[in-house]
């Protein structure tokens, strides 16, 4: 038998951004608040990130993962959010209303709620997404299991290993295989330079001694029963082989999207996250999205500010249905994959005031354009040029010179 449960505001993921939701809603005096998170411990992937660098933007201080998940898990539990654990949303129960069904060991549950939000975050691709070829050996892991079996199942996990990709979460990886005793014999990626911030790659250089590959992909794995070499080819077809037995493939980020997709919520081009405009309000009545599901992916500070800003909009839509004003698209252009949010309440700046842009291709000198037909609004140099790994963030002020009827916005990168 189904279990119904009536809430004001459900939150489906208990990560940074669905969490500081829920401490934000009561705050606001929301009665009822229920966070629903497939895990068995709430926090989100800082659970299992070990490393310095979280809460700095949020909470204004610097800690690790694991004791930013526990104190954003205990904020909203004594602001009086309910937490549900090892609970996964498995669909909606009625296509015209915020309800959703859930299940978990205390059997099947129907949530109706006043409004959703959805916060379920990112996965990185595993191999077999990538394609890539070759022998199906023990030892390969995305960031995400590598810390899991590290940190939380203190498990071993070789000797050697190579490390796919070059953004900020490589270098999180690399972390955590030398935590484990692991050596990095090579970081490996297919552009031409790292993608994340000059601290870390100087890190990585000086303190942690890591190899870096620049122009190159891993293009087959051998080994039987465990990794033992990866092959690599550079962009002009020569080839390499690198010995190992560990190999963590990290970020090439896909949103969790499948209650978004459910739903019907149309999914952006380029980073198949769901469509929200400048509140993280979906285009179905009631439902919201935050974090990295609309963003893959962002610091987890960032994504808690989202949820922040998502339950702001939220208790508007609560207390007077929020009227909704002149609403504009936005298009890309150029070397631009992306942009978040995507479609624009001129009464409504984003989260922080700013835009997240992502590049599709690297641009070594570049500027950010932001026009409405023949003017220009806004533009932004991008220090250290576009990056497809790397976020911009575009400032919103020149949300006021929109222009209602003028047409969508274009984001567009342009080379300097």
């Amino acid at each position: 038998m189904t279990a119904v449960r009536q809430v004001d505001v459900v939150i489906v993921g208990g990560g940074p951004a669905g969490l500081s939701a829920a401490r934000r809603l009561r705050a606001a005096g929301v009665g009822s608040v229920l966070v629903l998170e497939r895990e068995e411990r709430a926090g989100g992937i800082p659970r299992h990130c070990f490393h310095p660098g979280y809460g700095l933007r949020d909470r204004r201080t610097m800690t690790t993962g694991p004791r930013y998940a526990v104190a954003l898990a205990s904020d909203a539990l004594d602001a009086g959010a309910e937490i549900q654990t090892a609970t996964m949303v498995t669909g909606w129960a009625d296509p015209e209303q915020p309800f959703l069904v859930s299940t978990s060991p205390r059997g099947v549950q129907e949530v109706r709620a006043r409004a959703v939000l959805l916060a379920t975050g990112v996965r990185e691709r595993p191999r077999a997404a990538r394609l890539v070829p070759g022998d199906r050996p023990g030892g390969v892991f995305t960031t995400g299991r590598l810390q899991q079996a590290v940190h939380l199942h203190h498990q071993p996990v070789g000797r050697r290993a190579v490390v796919v990709g070059a953004e900020l979460v490589s270098y999180s990886a690399v972390m955590t295989l030398r935590d484990a005793g692991c050596e990095v014999v090579a970081m490996v990626t297919e552009q031409l330079r790292p993608e994340t911030y000059r601290i870390a790659q100087s890190l990585a250089r000086t303190a942690l001694r890591v190899p870096l590959i620049t122009s190159a992909r891993v293009s087959r794995i051998t080994g039987r029963p465990r990794v033992s070499e990866v092959e690599l080819t550079r962009g002009d077809g020569a080839t390499r082989t690198i010995a190992c037995d560990t190999v963590v493939f990290t970020a090439d980020w896909i949103p969790d999207n499948e209650l978004a997709r459910a739903a019907g919520i149309a999914l952006v081009e380029g980073s198949l996250a769901p469509m929200v405009d400048t509140t993280l309000a979906t285009a179905r009545p009631g439902v919201f999205a935050a974090g990295n599901l609309v963003h893959p992916a962002e610091t987890a500070d960032l994504c808690a500010l989202g949820g922040r800003h998502a339950a702001d909009a939220i208790v508007r839509r609560l207390s007077d249905g929020d009227p909704v004003g002149a609403v504009v698209a936005t298009e890309v252009d150029g070397p631009v994959a992306w942009v978040s949010p995507q479609v624009l309440r001129l009464d409504r700046p984003p989260v922080r005031g700013k835009f997240v842009v992502r590049a599709s291709e690297v641009v070594a000198r570049a500027t950010v354009e932001v026009r409405q037909g023949g003017r220009l609004l806004h533009q932004q140099r991008v220090p250290g040029g576009l990056l497809p790994g790397r976020p911009v963030h575009v400032a919103s002020g020149w949300l006021t010179s929109v222009d209602p009827a003028g047409g969508p916005v274009v984001f567009r990168g342009v080379r300097r």
